[in-house]
């Protein structure tokens, strides 16, 4: 499938002029071949054929504690207050005894699975989960943390998840965008980077939305023109286009003033469908009552909206910097914001099932690591009082998914019997990302690009597929 791909180069050179147009007799017409050969969004097809082909990204950033959420540990409600026989692992801060989960556990559905009392809505629906608990990171720093899971790499600037799949399959929907961050309230912590490009062509880059907001004008910033009719504004951008078509070839074609254009001609297309998609105003009162009040409810609700019309890779952030980084205060803080979440989330697996778009839309959710099941101590020096948090945990915590095609019902992997450590079929960030990229139709080994000589691709030169978790 390599070989279909264009290079750099090529598709810098090919790309410059009309797209809008292109895409506009593509929607009337059907693709040329003139159209699929200037357009990289037009669909694609992976390497072999796939039940999944969306992704639904449930971001709880920060880092939800698994031991309160998804994994339950028997032994460290048994023993809680008590330390470490052979000492704790490394994690950011300094820890102490074991902090038992102030949460009950329950079993829900046919497969008897356990979930905390925070989550009794996804627990519903635990028959459709496979549930991965022994997932394990690199460090205990968000930062890293946060752009391993997006873009597999903790480092260097990386294209990130949604924009290899948009790279790889294009988008059934010219007139959205292929990739779509939401985060009410503003940025996470890395800010655009988790849905960055990285070394992609700009067009692949994920379009951040603030959902606090609910006036499509506010959501999405200079989506309608009043001063000038849509029959102008094409012809603005015919001008535009050629302009910046000389511009562009006197600057070696320059990816950025390349991606800038394109940014041009999707916000055209985007005036009439973005609005309709983004307002939820027009759903059923049953399908409102079912995903419930709040901005994570409306959040969730949009993502489901977006891939019901194409869009390839939604991101659902739980909010602007990192929510659920509980370092005190755990059992307030996680309940709340389980309690922001829990019925939407659940809404959405039963919204899509009953659409017939569970199948075909792979959900993930998880946070960037976990935390751990030993309570935070202040730091030297510090007059924090409080010793009712747990710090980061990258050694091991839980990530789910559903749908796509994944084993529902599953257990995956397993902690220690604290929960402190991933020691049974562990699972690491690379091997998630070859996964989900197998449900979606990607050998991930092959699904590359060449920069700077050399063939890049998610997975750098790890990962292996966890067909445990394949139905």
């Amino acid at each position: 499938m390599t070989s279909d791909f264009l290079s750099r180069r090529e598709l810098l050179s090919r790309c410059g002029m009309g797209i809008g147009s292109l895409a506009l007799a593509q929607l009337a017409t059907g693709p040329s071949a003139d159209a699929a050969a200037n357009n990289p969004l037009l669909p694609k097809q992976p390497h072999f054929p796939a039940i999944a082909k969306h992704v639904i990204h449930l971001f709880m950033n920060g880092g939800p504690s698994h031991v309160d959420t998804f994994d339950p540990k028997p032994e460290l409600q048994a023993r809680g207050g008590e330390k470490l026989s052979d000492g704790n692992l490394k994690t950011e801060r300094p820890t102490g005894e074991l902090y038992p989960s102030p949460y009950s556990f329950q079993k829900y559905g046919e497969s008897g699975i356990e979930v905390s009392e925070i989550f009794s809505h996804v627990g519903e629906c635990v028959d459709d989960l496979a549930i991965v608990r022994s997932m394990h990171a690199d460090v205990p720093n968000h930062e890293p943390s946060l752009l391993l899971m997006n873009c597999g790499e903790a480092r260097q600037i990386r294209p990130s998840f949604g924009s290899w799949l948009t790279y790889g399959l294009g988008t059934e929907n010219q007139n959205l965008p292929a990739f779509v961050a939401m985060c009410p309230g503003g940025y996470p912590i890395q800010e655009s980077q988790n849905w960055q490009a990285g070394f992609l062509p700009g067009i692949y880059q994920g379009t951040y939305i603030d959902t606090k907001h609910t006036q499509i004008e506010k959501l999405i910033a200079n989506i309608k023109n009043t001063r000038v009719s849509r029959a102008h504004q094409r012809q603005q951008l015919d001008l535009l286009a050629k302009l910046n078509q000389r511009h562009l070839e006197q600057r070696q074609n320059d990816a950025q003033l390349e991606a800038r254009i394109q940014s041009f001609e999707l916000a055209y297309r985007m005036q009439m469908e973005a609005t309709d998609a983004f307002d939820v105003s027009g759903e059923p009162q049953h399908i409102l009552d079912m995903y419930g009040p709040g901005t994570q409810a409306r959040q969730t609700l949009i993502a489901r909206r977006l891939v019901e019309r194409g869009v390839r890779f939604v991101q659902v952030w739980h909010g602007n910097g990192q929510p659920w980084d509980s370092h005190d205060d755990i059992e307030v803080n996680h309940r709340r914001l389980a309690k922001q979440c829990d019925q939407a989330i659940a809404a959405l697996i039963k919204d899509l099932k009953q659409r017939g778009l569970l199948n075909e839309t792979l959900i993930l959710w998880g946070g960037e690591f976990g935390r751990t099941p030993v309570v935070e101590l202040p730091k030297k020096g510090s007059n924090q009082g409080k010793i009712n948090g747990r710090d980061h945990n990258h050694w091991g915590f839980t990530t789910w998914m559903a749908g796509g095609g994944v084993k529902g019902g599953h257990v995956h992997g397993a902690t220690d019997e604290f929960g402190f450590k991933a020691v049974e079929n562990r699972v690491h960030v690379h091997d998630l990302h070859a996964t989900m990229l197998r449900q979606l139709g990607f050998d991930h080994e092959k699904l590359t690009y060449r920069y700077a000589g050399r063939d890049f691709r998610l997975t750098d030169v790890h990962g292996t597929v966890v067909h445990d978790l394949i139905a």
